[in-house]
């Protein structure tokens, strides 16, 4: 099991006390200092093993940067060689594999805070600065609205957003109290805001206690994290309703918001093996993240990117199949027809059956290498997803569907996406340690061991 239980910790507990419920005497402040200088002088913590100069990857930096921006460029040119509807739909789906990515490791690090988790303090820094990136898709999002309210202005319909349609149907003409673009302009504000605030405010206060060892700073974090949870949960469902569901503004599913946190887990955690790996692969972290931290971000990666996101998927699908009722059904059957059904099946097989029979093994999640391999893999099968679920839409009231030779605009666009994320989080890795330096429990991160 991994043991992320929630527990009493005297470390950060401000005041001393005889006892807390039968943990033992709380640490004084002069215990607390003496806790810290010895996670000071700890080997493992010195030097380049936890930091990167700050001209490290500069070249694979801007590298990737240019190659992100020509990328975004072409799917621009393929609104103008194809379809605008395609473009957009491509581009959104780069959009939402980087939200996902954020928006998964915001609640990582939300969950470990607030469940006072030791073994993962030394992953958490990357999932903080991977979160703090999350003005990256809002940018993407924001631009998605206003090439909608362009297009509304110009030629009296959305671009992917039919409900922006001049001549509603009886349906759409009931859900225009919610579907219209002022309060999705609102709630877009809103999730924007909780998003930003919360990312950038827990890494603010981590990236403080590395200057501070303050104990403060780890309960001001835990109870931020502890109300962010809830107000994160909120705003992810309502996001994913606005901007995937409402695609097609006839279908509806009560787990939507779960279909989509499934993949944002998953992705997070996949970009979080595949940082740890590139640095340990060359020569960081040594008796930091050890292979008993990799055993643990395993077995979550198993959890949420095989059998999680399975489950979520099947029951969706089950429960519409069952009732059966036109405006869910016609979500299912658009994509069992035109193609689409080929993609359907290798989300079946490639996102469950393999992964789920790879990751099962002790040996690949204690495995640098297979890790990496892994989540680059299950990283994929997220970008497919959201092709799955956003591509489709381009030509829902076309005539014929996109022909082979038009792929290449989704390819583009996802790494465009990508590369622009990779070389953020690249200028992120080198601007602080690579872990939390001062936090109350990294010592016992370090000896972080697995009995299963």
């Amino acid at each position: 099991m991994i043991r992320i239980t929630r527990e009493i910790d005297p470390i950060v507990t401000a005041q001393p006390s005889p006892a807390v419920h039968g943990e033992g005497p709380v640490m004084t402040d002069d215990h607390y200092e003496k806790c810290l200088a010895a996670i000071a002088a700890e080997p493992a913590l010195q030097g380049e093993n936890v930091r990167l100069p700050e001209s490290a990857g500069a070249g694979l930096r801007g590298g990737l940067a240019v190659l992100g921006v020509a990328c975004l460029a072409l799917t621009a040119l393929g609104a103008v060689v194809h379809s605008p509807a395609h473009a957009l739909a491509s581009f959104e789906v780069g959009v939402f594999v980087l939200l996902a990515i954020c928006l998964g490791s915001l609640f990582f690090t939300m969950l470990f805070q607030a469940m006072n988790a030791y073994w993962p303090v030394t992953l958490r820094r990357q999932m903080e600065h991977a979160a703090g990136l999350i003005w990256l898709p809002l940018l993407g999002m924001l631009a998605v609205i206003v090439i909608e309210l362009l297009s509304s202005v110009f030629t009296g319909h959305g671009v992917l957003f039919q409900w922006l349609d001049e001549n509603p149907g009886y349906l759409l003409d009931h859900k225009d109290g919610y579907l219209n673009l002022g309060g999705l302009l609102v709630r877009f504000v809103i999730y924007g805001a909780i998003w930003l605030f919360l990312a950038r405010s827990i890494l603010s206060m981590s990236l403080e206690q590395d200057a501070t060892g303050s104990r403060e700073i780890t309960r001001a974090i835990r109870r931020r994290a502890s109300w962010g949870l809830l107000a994160f949960a909120l705003s992810v469902a309502f996001a994913s309703f606005d901007f995937l569901m409402s695609l097609d503004y006839r279908f509806y599913s009560t787990m939507w918001g779960v279909y989509f946190f499934a993949g944002a887990a998953m992705s997070a955690l996949a970009v979080t093996t595949i940082t740890f790996s590139v640095l340990r692969l060359t020569g960081r972290l040594t008796g930091v993240v050890t292979d008993e931290h990799y055993h643990d971000l395993g077995k979550l990666l198993f959890a949420f990117g095989a059998c999680f996101w399975a489950y979520i998927a099947f029951s969706q699908y089950f429960l519409i199949w069952y009732g059966n009722i036109p405006e869910e059904t016609a979500f299912y059957l658009y994509r069992k027809q035109g193609g689409w059904e080929h993609l359907s099946m290798i989300l079946v097989i490639g996102h469950f059956i393999i992964p789920f029979l790879i990751l099962i093994s002790r040996k690949v999640k204690r495995n640098v290498l297979f890790a990496a391999v892994m989540a680059a893999y299950l990283l994929i099968f997220q970008v497919l997803d959201m092709i799955w679920i956003i591509r489709p839409m381009a030509y829902v009231n076309a005539e014929s569907p996109a022909g082979p030779g038009s792929w290449w605009i989704d390819v583009v666009a996802a790494v465009g996406a990508l590369a622009l994320f990779a070389s953020f989080m690249m200028r992120s890795l080198v601007s602080a340690p690579l872990i939390p330096m001062k936090d109350p429990r990294l010592g016992r991160t370090l000896e972080h061991k697995n009995y299963v």
